[in-house]
């Protein structure tokens, strides 16, 4: 491992530099140059770079010491603390080969419980420094595999479970359809489902769902998670066995709490809503909700009404509290041809759904700076009247 990474990187004063200059302008510091023999400015400048970029992304990571960072990049590619940690209890028991190892986030997880986990990675350094943090964590229970996964998982004996996150940049460009990803998830399909029990794919928040379900077809269930109402990450499960209605399963983590909310296509595709007109409170699914497509099926499940078949915003007299997203108590209802002229907001949080300006159009058509208190929703009514809805938000 000491040919791969510069262990001066670890001696207590460059670390303690290392850490008196997480804020320091990083330009600045690379003109002044290395303080340490053996050690350069831009090795020291990708270990700041990567522990402010983990001080929300992996918390255990930035406040623990000796701690090994790689390029941006990698670090970028990386799940999140909070994901991996979901992520462990779709597992079943025994070991996993993670093909696609990369910054190791989700192997550290996936030790907690498993009793051995492969982290496969054809990126030599970027495995040896993956290698120094578990040490560094106590893992005892990863091994390290340098090369092609795929050739790997050919010579291997069956696992428990496989996870891959393939790559979405291919040279300088951006995919995300699984067929353009590396390695390519549907030409090995029936190669990783014949190595293991359970087969957990990580894909692009922007992949077509119901597309994928289609083209890997033994999906058993479908994960949507957001982060603070973000939407992280798409994970696929698979089992090698016939599967009618794959579950949907929506996870929104916050700073508070993790909630689920479950469903599946066939309960919303037979689903059946009225679009009603506006109550007390107006509510605003979380992304994951609204990723996954159900749009119906939150609406029955919560007992709120839609108030347009298109809006994807609903309303109920009384608040419903567990709604999975944003909830608002409604001040008033505009028409948008009268809004002009009986505005008098001048600072609000601007949101459209179903409109055809978008929010910075709004703004500045209507000289609202962003933020306060008051959310100003442009949307479309169960009239089909295009309206503004002021709200002040609930939780």
């Amino acid at each position: 491992m000491s040919s791969l990474i510069n262990l001066k990187i670890l001696e207590p004063q460059v670390q303690d530099f290392i850490i008196k200059n997480l804020k320091t302008d990083l330009q600045k510091l690379i003109l002044k140059g290395s303080p340490f023999d053996g050690v350069t400015i831009q090795e020291i400048a990708t270990q700041i770079a990567g522990k402010n970029k983990s001080e929300k992304k992996l918390p255990t990571w930035f406040n623990t010491t000796s701690i090994l960072f790689p390029s941006q990049l990698n670090l970028e590619q990386s799940s999140s603390e909070k994901t991996a940690q979901y992520k462990k209890s779709l597992l079943k028991k025994g070991n996993l080969i993670d093909l696609t190892g990369g910054f190791g986030v989700d192997d550290m997880a996936f030790a907690e419980d498993l009793e051995m986990v492969y982290h496969c990675e054809i990126n030599d350094s970027l495995s040896a420094i993956v290698a120094h943090n578990a040490k560094v964590f106590g893992k005892e229970n990863i091994k390290f595999i340098i090369g092609d996964s795929l050739e790997c998982l050919k010579n291997s004996q069956k696992f428990n479970n496989i996870f891959i996150d393939p790559s979405r940049r291919i040279n300088t460009s951006k995919v995300f359809l699984l067929k353009d990803c590396e390695p390519n998830i549907l030409d090995n399909l029936k190669l990783y489902l014949s190595k293991c029990d359970r087969l957990i794919i990580k894909a692009a928040p922007m992949l077509d769902i119901q597309a994928a379900i289609n083209q890997l077809k033994k999906v058993t269930e479908v994960h949507v998670i957001s982060v603070n109402n973000e939407c992280k990450e798409l994970l696929f499960v698979l089992e090698n066995k016939k599967v009618e209605e794959p579950k949907i399963v929506c996870t929104l983590i916050d700073s508070k709490l993790e909630r689920n909310y479950l469903a599946s296509y066939a309960h919303e595709k037979y689903a059946h809503v009225e679009y009603k007109t506006l109550l007390t409170y107006l509510y605003e699914p979380d992304v994951a909700i609204l990723k996954a497509g159900l749009f119906k099926s939150v609406s029955i499940s919560f007992k709120v009404d839609k108030i347009h078949q298109h809006s994807h915003l609903y309303t109920s007299k009384e608040p419903v509290n567990n709604f999975p997203g944003k909830i608002f108590q409604i001040i008033k209802s505009t028409p948008f041809n009268n809004f002009a002229k009986e505005n008098k907001i001048k600072k609000a949080n601007v949101v459209t759904r179903n409109f055809d300006l978008k929010p910075e159009e709004l703004k500045k058509k209507f000289k609202i700076k962003d933020g306060g208190e008051t959310f100003l929703f442009f949307t479309t009514n169960n009239q089909h009247q295009k309206i503004v809805i002021e709200a002040i938000k609930k939780n």
